[in-house]
This record gives C-alpha cells, structure tokens and sequence, in this order.
C-alpha cells in the first residue's frame, strides 16, 4: 500500500475529529478509528514511515493532531 495515501486517509480522519471541542476526545476518535477499521499492514505501514522520517529528521506529512493522536494511544500502530 503506498504510505503517501495511508498519510492522505490518517489526515483526513484527523481533519473530521479536529472539529471536535474536545481535545481529548478528538484524539481518542482519530486513534480509535484508525485501530477499528486499519488493516494490521496498513498501521504497520504508517508507523514505519513515521519512524524512517524521525529517524532521519524528515516531515512525516501527518497534521500535527493525527501525529498527537498517534503518540497519546500508542498502541494504536501495533
């Protein structure tokens, strides 16, 4: 699967949750939705790309809200 749409599919989730007034609750949806409807292949892909361009100081594409998401519920890429 090519990450680059995995990227486009994490941020326009991100986008729906980002109306949410809460916080908390918006980054709960965003890594609640990717780990109930991402093929295990699919996460594991993302958290590959976004550590190859950690790794190499590089921008991973992701919104900032998504990438917070991803971070607080880390679980969600395994």
């Amino acid at each position: 699967m090519d990450v680059e749409h995995l990227v486009h599919m994490a941020n326009q989730i991100g986008q729906f949750f980002q109306a949410q007034p809460d916080r908390a609750e918006a980054l709960d949806g965003i890594a609640t939705h990717i780990r109930k409807f991402w093929a295990p292949r699919m996460r594991h892909a993302l958290a590959r790309h976004i550590e190859a361009r950690a790794e190499g100081g590089a921008e991973d594409g992701l919104l900032p809200i998504v990438r917070d998401a991803l971070q607080v519920r880390a679980d969600v890429l395994d």
